[in-house]
């Protein structure tokens, strides 16, 4: 996506009352959302490097309007955590609670747990890696849903 796709994109958002616009095109995608008026960040394209170089060069009058920061987003979205021992993401990818649909998952809130039980699966570029409790205790919050993808370093379960 070039330059002149993403400054008509931007003048699309401002004339608009849309908060934010999302185009993907192929593997290249871009995020735009209104922001305070002296910030501006953009998501860089995946796997584009060309792209990006253009998309974070020479910004406009009207890129006041773009996206705010995904970790400023992600930051006032995240509940209050119990306190105890946290079982945290040790990488990127998707969440499962069972190593199958038809099956119970791992663990469930109330349930012991032994330090090197598994507790979850996080499925990374087709790789299925169990995650094992970091101490015994009682599973006394459970963070994440199952299918949802979670971050480097997200806490996952709570054990006290």
């Amino acid at each position: 996506m070039d330059i002149r796709k993403i400054k008509k994109l931007i003048e699309l958002l401002e004339e608009s009352s849309l908060n934010e616009i999302e185009i993907v095109e192929g593997e290249e995608s871009v995020r735009l959302s209104r922001g305070s008026a002296g910030s501006m960040a953009m998501t860089p394209p995946a796997m584009n490097p060309g792209v990006q170089a253009a998309a974070w060069s020479a910004p406009t009058p009207a890129a006041a309007a773009v996206a705010a920061p995904v970790e400023t987003a992600a930051a006032a979205e995240e509940p209050a955590v119990p306190e105890g021992e946290l079982v945290r993401a040790p990488m990127v990818g998707t969440f499962y609670a069972a190593s199958s649909p038809e099956i119970d998952p791992f663990v469930s809130l109330g349930q012991q747990v032994k330090e090197g039980e598994t507790m979850c699966i996080i499925e990374a570029m087709k790789m299925f890696n169990q995650i094992e409790a970091e101490a015994s205790g009682t599973v006394v919050a459970i963070l994440v849903e199952n299918g949802q993808p979670v971050e480097f370093d997200q806490p996952l379960f709570v054990i006290r």
